[in-house]
């Protein structure tokens, strides 16, 4: 499948996450330890918000492989970002197309997913019925993930972004069985609105794709007293990864099963993450 990672905190140097760390995304996007394929070469994404309060995110798509992109690279070293999405694509069916690269976007919306919609083609009909016809105009791509997007929007994703989610995954889940399809839902989920971030795993076999949030910056510090990187994060800041980006000890806690986060300025907050009724 895919890898993403999401940050957010003290604004910081894109690359630091992507190109510097051990084990960064675009080692994973060639090199992945925990996904279901260890290559991720079919484009990549980076959706970020500006370190002055813009709400619109800037959005960089290619159908290059991250690793063989040097305006990615270019990029990265040059943005500083107080929040930003990044995502690496494996696909497996719909085209490698420019419009089916995540971060996927909607005003000052980000979303990224990694694992897929079970049956989606025979759901997809009935799927995107069930969109608002704003969101059903504003589709660009032919992605389940980007159908998934819009229909958590369409169920209030933008008043309660786990429980619009939530909804959205019930949704899927009703569509598929009603299919035959038995585990509709697979996956882990990233979005943001610009002041804070949503994370979840969740699969309807309850056996979800991984997902790690980092340890807090007092912890970082008291394990780690001399790593100099840790200069660059303070108390505020979090990262979610599809699978670690270092090998520090303590470093990283598992999301559980079936859980969501909420990463605000008062910190991480782990939640249950069930689907609901629409």
């Amino acid at each position: 499948m895919c890898r993403w990672n999401a940050y957010y905190g003290k604004p910081l140097v894109i690359d630091e996450l992507l190109f510097r760390t051990r084990h960064g995304l675009i080692d994973q996007s060639l090199h992945s330890r925990m996904g279901a394929e260890t290559t991720n070469g079919d484009g990549f994404g980076l959706g970020w918000y500006d370190a002055l309060g813009s709400e619109d995110p800037g959005r960089f798509r290619s159908i290059e492989p991250a690793w063989n992109d040097a305006n990615l690279r270019d990029l990265a070293g040059h943005l500083t970002s107080p929040l930003f999405l990044a995502h690496v694509r494996a696909s497996i069916g719909s085209p490698v197309q420019q419009t089916n690269c995540h971060p996927f976007r909607h005003g000052r919306w980000l979303f990224v997913h990694n694992g897929f919609i079970d049956g989606f083609r025979q759901a997809r009909r009935d799927l995107l019925l069930a969109l608002s016809r704003e969101q059903f105009d504003a589709l660009e791509g032919s992605t389940d993930t980007e159908v998934l997007f819009r229909l958590a929007l369409t169920l209030s994703a933008e008043d309660d972004p786990l429980a619009g989610l939530a909804r959205a995954i019930g949704v899927v889940e009703t569509v598929g069985r009603a299919q035959g399809i038995e585990h509709p839902m697979q996956g882990t989920y990233a979005m943001s609105d610009g002041r804070s971030l949503w994370a979840a795993r969740y699969s309807t076999e309850h056996r979800s794709r991984t997902l790690f949030v980092s340890n807090d910056l007092a912890t970082l510090k008291r394990l780690h007293p001399d790593e100099s990187r840790l200069a660059h994060l303070d108390e505020t800041s979090r990262v979610v990864v599809s699978e670690p980006i270092s090998d520090l000890p303590g470093d990283w806690a598992e999301v559980p099963e079936s859980t969501g986060l909420v990463i605000d300025a008062a910190g991480a907050q782990q939640v249950p993450f069930v689907p609901l009724a629409s």
